[in-house]
């Protein structure tokens, strides 16, 4: 009897094996699962974060090359309306540009005018493809996830929250962009703009040459 108990019980496992190894199966593979959806959320993480700091990047850069060529150019809009070469308040800023480049050889000027402004939460560059009496492209957003902005002018070693040509210079010499973001983060940089020299003094009629 007993040899026959034991063959019947080599043949097979019994409900509560079966039982317990379904079990353990099901926690290994509900671990399984937790870990794989932890890892997609970090790397979804991570390269949401490396697109940010890509795309602020990206934002220094371009404000930075417009700032450092800025010229004294006054514009005029499609009215015809004249306005200084540089504007700007604490939400926005205008200026003309020298230094774009024309790869297409296309019969137009060097110089071109562009504006920072915010539009709901994003922060946008927008370029006129004449300096004159042109309507403005298409705006090209340069930051998303923006709380506010704060824009300030620096010359003769003082700070301005507007700037318009009657500080006794057409250009600041120092730019300060602060951003504040949706995530309670804060990004302030500063810029030369043009060449960053303080203004030239006005020359004096028959001053003696040096």
């Amino acid at each position: 009897m007993s040899v026959r108990r034991t063959a019947r019980r080599a043949n097979g496992f019994t409900l509560v094996e079966v039982m317990v190894a379904l079990m353990i199966f099901g926690m290994i593979a509900s671990a399984g699962v937790g870990l794989l959806a932890f890892s997609v959320r970090a790397q979804g993480a991570t390269v949401e974060r490396l697109d940010d700091t890509g795309a602020l990047a990206r934002l220094s850069s371009l404000m930075g090359a417009d700032l450092a060529q800025a010229v004294n150019r006054p514009a005029r809009d499609e009215r015809g309306t004249r306005f200084p070469a540089f504007v700007g308040n604490e939400n926005s800023v205008t200026l003309v540009r020298a230094g774009w480049s024309n790869i297409d050889g296309q019969p137009r000027s060097t110089l071109q005018k562009v504006s920072y402004r915010m539009t709901g939460d994003a922060l946008e560059r927008i370029a006129w493809p004449m300096v004159d009496g042109a309507a403005p492209l298409p705006p090209a957003t340069t930051m998303t996830g923006v709380r506010g902005v704060r824009m300030r002018y620096r010359v003769a070693g003082a700070w301005s929250d507007r700037w318009d040509g009657a500080q006794g210079a057409p250009l600041p010499q120092a730019f300060e962009l602060v951003m504040q973001r949706d995530d309670g983060t804060s990004f302030r940089q500063m810029f030369l703009v043009g060449s960053g020299a303080p203004p030239r003094p006005q020359e004096q009629p028959n001053a003696p040459q040096t």
